[in-house]
């Protein structure tokens, strides 16, 4: 017959309250006999129950007997033989392994149980708890080891809060976004591809001034939205500007982009475009008259989480244009067509700003200085749309937009950001009615020199920051320029 395992080193398991140790001198329990218990001669140990009293020092050889203070204890411990703990009533017992001559304390100890051997002062005493039934095989009145449940129970709490905590380490919980409200068809778009690590988009080796124009610009949104107080974020944003910035941003899920429209910077016919991209519309060169609203979604139309979403995910771009010259084209187009602002804005800047009108002025007569006085006195934040700054309607410093296009070259950026965004080749820009006549530099040239210098000098705060952010010159209106 094969030899007894060897046994280990006199090993003891306890809390600072209370000992178990199996020695040598519980090694004639293997023979189904009781261990005899030595006496020890000395001081008797002190009770744990005492305050501040410390358990003896474990000395080898000694049994159980010897350790535990509690003299019930101490007599049940006699009695223990080839009995595991757990039939005797022991709580937070170490493991103990079996073999066929009785019970041994092999080398490997399982982790120490929850149960504590003693209470805190003013709790229940030590051996009260020692002598509660033990959880497991015992208290259903089954023989063997105690089922480790609870404890397996805290190993998996364990583990799934440690695979938790290294997915928010690593970043993962945070890159879960809400999908967006119509998830788009395909992967991707194409100016994803086309972006470059300085963050700007990579555009033809061979349209060199488009790409030394997007450089400039780039540049200077930099340089400007870099400066102390700068809103970095849309939800940094003044609630009355957040409303404008959304009210003025479409989108098209589809597509996956985003663009900023901007009244008198060619937006109605970018409307139909979106209208054509989402099926509305069969062709960009139908005549219809323009539904601003209608068939369109607008970011303020979502909730705040798919917005944020959008803004993180989708190509975003907008087109600019000479502050002045879209201004004069704003002034002859809504007070020179269009009755309702006539009624509207002509009569009350009549009424406001010309010596002698009567008390109901037409205003269809309001000239391009009096227009521009009203503007004056006007908060750039209650503005009609069609004269309020760009970066009030667009906030370029709160949204990182990709792509920021000009009016000067309508036509060919148009076509650029189309291709971007991958839309169908028969979905073109719709190129400028025979019939229009904007308001080009010549036309502006003849109004600024007609207005006062001090006028003007007053009128260019409100649009200084579209001046610097889209790097537009301000106008030559001295008087060398005006007599050419």
């Amino acid at each position: 017959m094969l030899g007894r395992p060897p046994l280990s080193p006199p090993l003891a398991w306890a809390r600072p309250c209370a000992c178990v140790t199996f020695g040598p001198g519980a090694e004639s329990g293997r023979a189904g006999h009781p261990a005899p218990v030595p006496r020890r001669t000395g001081p008797p140990p002190a009770r744990l129950s005492q305050p501040g009293s410390r358990p003896p020092p474990l000395e080898p050889g000694l049994p159980a007997s010897a350790v535990v203070s509690d003299p019930p204890l101490a007599q049940r411990a006699q009695t223990l033989g080839s009995r595991p703990l757990a039939q005797a009533g022991f709580l937070g017992r170490p493991r103990i392994a079996w073999a066929r001559e009785g019970p041994y304390l092999g080398s490997t100890m399982f982790p120490r149980p929850l149960t504590p051997l003693a209470a805190p002062n003013g709790a229940e005493s030590l051996g009260r708890a020692l002598r509660r039934p033990p959880l497991g095989r015992t208290r259903a009145g089954l023989g063997g080891p105690p089922l480790l449940l609870p404890s397996m129970l805290m190993f998996a709490v364990i583990v799934a809060s440690s695979g938790l905590l290294l997915m928010i380490e690593r970043g993962i919980l945070a890159e879960m976004k809400p999908l967006p409200l119509h998830p788009p068809n395909r992967e991707g778009a194409a100016w994803r591809g086309a972006v470059r690590r300085s963050g700007g988009l990579s555009l033809d080796a061979g349209d060199s001034d488009l790409q030394v124009r997007q450089d400039v610009r780039n540049r200077t949104l930099r340089a400007v939205c870099g400066q102390p107080g700068m809103p970095r974020d849309p939800w940094d944003l003044p609630v009355g500007q957040r409303r404008t910035l959304l009210r003025h941003i479409l989108v098209s899920d589809r597509y996956r982009f985003l663009y900023c429209y901007v009244p008198k910077v060619a937006c109605s016919n970018w409307k139909r475009v979106l209208k054509v991209l989402a099926g509305v519309l069969d062709s960009v060169d139908v005549r219809l008259k323009m539904d601003h609203r209608s068939d369109l979604v607008f970011l303020a139309d979502l909730r705040p989480e798919e917005i944020r979403y959008r803004l993180q995910h989708y190509f975003k771009f907008l087109f600019v244009r000479d502050p002045l010259e879209r201004l004069l084209s704003a002034y002859r187009n809504k007070f020179g067509e269009i009755r309702e602002y006539q009624q509207r804005y002509g009569a009350e800047i009549v009424r406001r700003y010309r010596a002698g009108a009567g008390p109901s002025p037409a205003g269809d007569d309001v000239t391009f200085p009096e227009f521009l006085r009203y503007l004056v006195d006007e908060d750039p934040e209650r503005m009609n749309e069609h004269w309020m700054p760009v970066y009030n309607l667009c906030q370029p410093c709160a949204v990182h937009y990709d792509f920021v296009g000009s009016y000067e070259r309508l036509e060919a950026d148009a076509n650029q950001v189309l291709e971007w965004v991958r839309a169908p080749p028969q979905v073109r820009f719709p190129a400028r009615q025979a019939w229009y006549r904007p308001a080009s530099p010549e036309n502006l040239h003849y109004h600024l020199c007609s207005t006062p210098r001090a006028l003007l000098q007053d009128v260019l705060p409100k649009y200084i920051l579209d001046f610097s952010l889209f790097a537009y010159p301000l106008p030559n209106v001295t008087r060398e320029a005006c007599h050419q």
